[in-house]
């Protein structure tokens, strides 16, 4: 099995520590000194190169935590029409990687999944980097990450120096609403394989266990913004709305 999430961590990872391509801000570009026009004073100033779609400067990304059926997704489709940000779900990039014809580690990445277990950070970063790279955006929205410790550990040791994050957008929903969504969820056909009651038992325990001491200890950096998902979505993105405007989007 290790083998084959080596395999996978190979195989999908492209770095973007360097080349023409990476987030690292590049070399300003030179104008000549010689420039005499009578606009030379906003000719001179120096313009940041930019690589094909993406912008020199570090991405910004907001991550977003909560318990599964806590409105996560639908917020961030919010957010992505209101802000102009880009959503990238760290489940559905393995859901589509489990999916994608041809792939060697589907069954691998179902057996975590259905199980409630977190993926390896090695595969889930990679995925993330990846779409980061590929969109040639500048603003994230990571939906679901980091969800433990080596999470937030792989996350640092990859990506902490090539992108600006913002805060932690926490989704604060009781377990029993979340359970009566996720059901609700699956009973309309949502074709996800872990929306039923067994799948959610261990979701959540794995949420308790391993997410809230995540969220917890954002909390203590000052990096946690909270909101209570709760009420039904409008209501919820008034609130969100909000906070995204006092931070300056």
């Amino acid at each position: 099995m290790w083998r084959a999430l080596t395999q996978l961590a190979r195989g999908v990872t492209v770095s973007i520590d360097c080349g023409p391509r990476g987030f690292t801000p590049t070399q300003l570009c030179r104008h000549s000194k010689h420039i005499t026009t009578s606009t030379s004073s906003r000719s001179n100033q120096p313009l940041p190169r930019k690589n094909g779609n993406m912008s020199v400067e570090k991405p910004k990304v907001v991550f977003v935590l909560g318990g599964p059926g806590a409105g996560k997704g639908t917020q961030c489709s919010k957010i992505v029409d209101r802000f102009q940000f880009t959503h990238l779900s760290a489940g559905d990039l393995l859901r589509e990687e489990r999916s994608r014809e041809g792939s060697k580690f589907g069954i691998l990445i179902e057996d975590y999944i259905r199980n409630g277990k977190i993926v390896p950070v090695e595969v889930t970063c990679s995925l993330l980097e990846n779409a980061m790279k590929a969109s040639g955006k500048s603003r994230f929205l990571i939906d679901g990450f980091p969800r433990n410790q080596d999470n937030l550990d792989g996350w640092n040791r990859q990506m902490s120096e090539k992108v600006d994050m913002q805060f932690v957008l926490f989704f604060d929903c009781g377990e029993d609403v979340c359970v009566q969504r996720c059901l609700g969820r699956g009973q309309s056909g949502s074709g996800r394989s872990d929306d039923n009651m067994e799948s959610l038992k261990k979701r959540i325990q794995t949420y308790n266990n391993d997410s809230l001491p995540i969220i917890k200890f954002f909390e203590a950096a000052g990096q946690v913004k909270r909101i209570d998902a709760s009420p039904d979505a409008d209501n919820v993105f008034g609130e969100v709305e909000r906070l995204f405007l006092a931070s300056g989007f």
